[in-house]
């Protein structure tokens, strides 16, 4: 008799089994060599299988049974019914989240279990515990309305968001969508935590589906309405440069929320591209509110706006006018100059620094030296602005010769276009 063949499970002592007269069948003879294998496991087997099938038979589904705790895995626990086990899952101990079995129930407990399934080929039998218990979905769309606050119990966090408890039984999902405002690539794990209290507002209730799915930023006002509301459009605001990217700065403002700089409200008279190279990650830059989208959670904000836009208020400068300019730099093909008193730069071609095609030379000009020129262009929509010390020497000579200011004008364009 093999050991394992003694008994249907391992047995250390086979003390109590000695000199009792007992049912052995034969698994295998020798005659040649006198051996002969029996097995009592195999007798014991076929009285258990003839016990099982018996037991079986006198089970029924929804049959209500006492049963005690044999053992216990990751996916439920077994029940001895009385010489047949049956297996209780762990999603059916109880209506309410249970990760482990052995948070409910011990080896040894007994328990009160509903016979859910009866499968009579294999003799596998279900249990249930949570079916003795009446079911918390029936009329959970009365108790939960949407749009109603509760406060509930974070019991599981996953990548997708995270499980509250709102009552035995009742679990409801934020989505990580539905956990805050402004941070929205952020863990769920990193904004609440396993057994933290929360207050979550119910966004959706499926009864059939046994689904709720709850907001946790719902809670919390849409932090783009307070800040319209405290920083209305045309207020000046500051805030971090958090990002510079080809089309402009991002800057992190009051309420955790981020503004945006494009390239064309950096600077009235320098192109974006330019002028963002003087920001950095980290700076401290003032600007002014010039839109908020509340539904796209959008802040427009611009740094030019800060001063006054030339083009709007130019003083003096108008087309015909004659006005003093700076040199700033001296090129090959002209000379960069800055109209005195006002914020316009502008750029002298060759062809415009003097009447006379030898005196067209830019090397005779020097930076810091003042000139006069007239303004032959002012165009707003364009927010350009040109002049000329040709036209201001044609005008000269015509207004010396007893011509009209029209004619002298007329007279500085026609040359101007032939060139």
């Amino acid at each position: 008799l093999p050991r394992s063949q003694v008994d249907i499970r391992p047995i250390r002592d086979v003390a109590p089994l000695m000199n009792n007269s007992q049912p052995f069948q034969i698994l295998k003879m020798d005659r040649r060599r006198g051996n002969i294998v029996v097995s009592r496991r195999t007798v014991l087997e076929e009285t258990r299988a003839e016990q099982r099938q018996e037991l079986v038979q006198n089970l029924e589904e929804g049959q209500v049974i006492d049963g005690v705790v044999k053992n216990i895995t990751d996916y439920g626990a077994f029940v001895d019914l009385g010489g047949i086990d049956g297996l209780l899952h762990v999603t059916d101990i109880a209506w309410r989240r249970v990760n482990h079995p052995s948070e409910v129930l011990n080896i040894g407990q007994q328990v009160k279990v509903k016979i859910i399934k009866i499968n009579h080929e294999t003799h596998r039998i279900s249990l249930g515990m949570k079916q003795l218990l009446d079911d918390p979905w029936q009329g959970i769309e009365a108790k939960y309305p949407l749009n109603a606050r509760f406060t509930g119990r974070v019991t599981n966090i996953t990548d997708y968001g995270a499980f509250v408890e709102l009552e035995p039984g009742i679990e409801g999902l934020i989505h990580v969508s539905e956990m805050s405002w402004t941070k929205k690539n952020m863990h769920p794990g990193k904004i609440v935590s396993t057994s933290q209290e929360v207050e979550v507002q119910v966004l959706e209730v499926d009864a059939v589906k046994r689904r709720i799915s709850l907001g946790l930023k719902q809670t919390m006002r849409n932090p783009w309405e307070v800040f319209v509301e405290k920083f209305p459009v045309g207020t000046t605001v500051e805030g971090e440069v958090k990002n510079k990217t080809e089309f402009g700065l991002f800057l992190g403002l009051e309420g955790d929320v981020d503004g945006m700089v494009h390239l064309s409200d950096l600077d009235w008279k320098l192109p974006g591209e330019q002028v963002i190279d003087n920001f950095k990650k980290g700076d401290m830059v003032k600007a002014v509110v010039l839109d908020v989208d509340v539904e796209k959670e959008r802040i427009s904000l611009g740094v030019k706006q800060l001063e006054g836009d030339p083009f709007a208020e130019p003083g003096d400068v108008k087309k015909g006018a004659v006005v003093t300019c700076e040199v700033l730099e001296v090129k090959e093909g002209g000379i960069e100059v800055k109209i005195v008193g006002t914020d316009f730069n502008t750029f002298i071609k060759r062809s415009e620094l003097a009447r006379e095609r030898t005196d067209q030379r830019a090397e005779r000009f020097a930076v810091g030296e003042k000139v006069d020129a007239r303004v032959i262009q002012f165009d707003k929509k364009a927010r350009k602005v040109q002049v000329s010390i040709k036209a201001l020497e044609v005008a000269e000579e015509k207004s010396d010769s007893g011509a009209t200011l029209g004619d002298i004008l007329g007279t500085a364009l026609k040359q101007r276009n032939e060139k």
